[in-house]
C-alpha cells in the first residue's frame, strides 16, 4: 500500500500528451500499487490488500467502495477528469475480448511492488512483473482486434504510467520479520530495486511503451504508519533518506534507458518535494492533520480504515484518508499542483470532492 510514489503523479508524461484537443484520444496504460489502483484486488479472491467495503468510497460518486484505497477519487482519477478521458479500468474487471482495452486499463494493484516477495503477506496481489504479463494479454487482444500495425501503432503512441516502489519498502524491507530486510544493506536494497526495474521497463519497451512516466516515491517516512514508530511522531528520517537515494537512482536509470533505446522518451516525475510540502505546511493547503490519519487506524499493524473503524468529523480536515494512502481533499489538491505544472498556461480547477 504506502504512500506516494504519489499516484498519478504519474499522469505527468501527460505533458506528452502535448494538446487537450487530443485528449479524447489518449490511450493510456497505468501498472502500480495501492495509490494508484482502481478494483484489481477485489477480483482476487484470497488477497488481504483490498478496500472494497465501507469506508472506503464514502466521497466516491455514489458513496460506495470501488476498491480504490481512499474516502473517494484517486489523483488519477482527477487529472483524467481534467484531460477529458475516461480513468482506466482495472484489468480484471474485463475480458479479452472487450473494446474499453482500446482506450487504456488500469493493471495496479495493492500490495504490489517492483519485487515479487514484496507484499507476500497479503497472498494476493499482481507485482510489476505480474502486471506486465497481464499487459502482454492485453497486447495479444489488441492486435487480434485491431491487426498488428495498428496495434503497434497504438502501444507506440499510448502513455504508460508507472508508480511503484513504496511497497517495498514499506511492506518488505522495513518489516523485520521479512528476509529482505535481514539479508540486504540498504545500498544492497536499492540495488536490487534498481536492476530489476532495469528489467522491467526494458521488457515494457519491447513491448511497445515509448512514453513512460515513472513518479518518484513521497517521503514514506511521515506517512501514518511510519510516524507510530517514532516516539515522539515524528518523520522517521532514516527512511526518508532511503526514499531520497531510491529516487536519485531512478532518475539515473531512466536517463541511461533513454540513451540506451531509441525513440524511448521515458520521465521521471520527482513528487517527493510537493508531498513533503503538503504533510509538512498542511494550513497553508486548507488541512488541518497531517501527521495521523482520518480513519483512526495509526497502528503497527494493518492500517487500513475497516468497517468497524472510528471516522474523523471533518474529513476535508486531513490529509491522510488511513495509515498510508491519502484522503479524497489531498489528492484533489496534489492533482491541481501536477496539472498546473504540466500544463501551464491552461487554467484548470481541481474537481470538488463529492459531496
Amino acid at each position: 500500500m504506502a504512500i506516494l510514489g504519489l499516484a498519478m503523479a504519474a499522469f505527468i508524461l501527460a505533458a506528452e500528451a502535448t494538446a487537450m484537443a487530443s485528449a479524447a484520444s489518449l490511450v493510456t496504460f497505468v501498472f502500480g500499487d495501492s495509490l494508484t489502483e482502481v478494483g484489481n484486488n477485489k477480483y482476487l479472491q484470497y488477497s488481504l490488500a483490498r478496500s472494497d467495503y465501507p469506508w472506503y468510497g464514502i466521497d466516491f460518486p455514489g458513496g460506495k467502495a470501488t476498491g480504490r484505497f481512499t474516502n473517494g477519487r484517486t489523483i488519477g482519477d482527477m487529472i483524467s477528469e481534467k484531460l477529458g478521458i475516461p480513468s482506466p479500468p482495472p484489468y480484471l474487471s474485463l475480458s479479452k475480448y472487450d473494446d474499453a482495452l482500446l482506450t487504456g486499463v488500469n493493471y495496479a494493484s495493492g500490495g504490489a511492488g517492483i519485487l515479487n516477495e514484496t507484499g507476500l503477506y497479503f497472498i494476493q496481489r499482481l507485482s510489476f512483473y505480474d502486471q506486465i504479463d497481464c499487459f502482454k494479454k492485453t497486447k495479444e487482444s489488441i492486435k487480434a482486434k485491431i491487426g498488428e500495425v495498428a496495434a503497434n501503432k497504438l502501444f507506440n503512441e499510448a502513455m504508460y504510467f508507472i508508480g511503484l516502489g513504496s511497497n517495498d519498502y514499506v511492506n518488505n524491507y522495513l518489516q523485520p520479520f521479512l528476509a529482505d530486510g535481514q539479508q540486504y544493506t540498504s545500498d544492497e536494497f536499492v540495488e536490487l530495486l534498481i536492476s530489476t526495474l532495469e528489467k522491467q521497463l526494458s521488457m515494457l519497451y519491447q513491448l511497445g511503451a515509448r512514453k513512460v512516466v515513472f513518479h518518484g516515491l513521497g517521503p514514506l517516512g511521515c506517512i501514518p504508519s511510519q510516524r507510530v514508530k517514532s516516539k515522539t511522531g515524528q518523520c522517521l528520517k532514516r527512511v526518508n533518506e532511503y526514499v531520497l537515494e531510491f529516487n536519485s537512482r531512478v532518475k539515473k536509470l531512466i536517463a541511461t534507458l533513454n540513451r540506451r533505446f531509441p525513440r524511448a522518451k521515458l520521465t521521471f516525475a520527482d513528487t517527493y518535494g510537493d508531498v513533503l510540502d503538503l504533510i509538512d505546511n498542511p494550513t497553508a493547503y486548507g488541512f488541518k492533520i497531517s501527521n495521523t490519519s482520518c480513519c483512526n487506524v495509526d497502528t503497527t499493524i494493518g492500517g487500513l480504515c475497516l468497517p468497524n473503524s472510528k471516522l474523523c468529523s471533518n474529513r476535508k480536515d486531513y490529509v491522510f484518508w488511513d495509515a498510508f494512502h491519502p484522503s479524497d481533499a489531498a489528492n484533489a489538491v496534489l492533482a491541481e499542483k501536477f496539472f498546473s505544472t504540466l500544463f501551464s498556461g491552461r487554467p484548470s480547477a481541481a474537481p470538488k470532492p463529492s459531496p
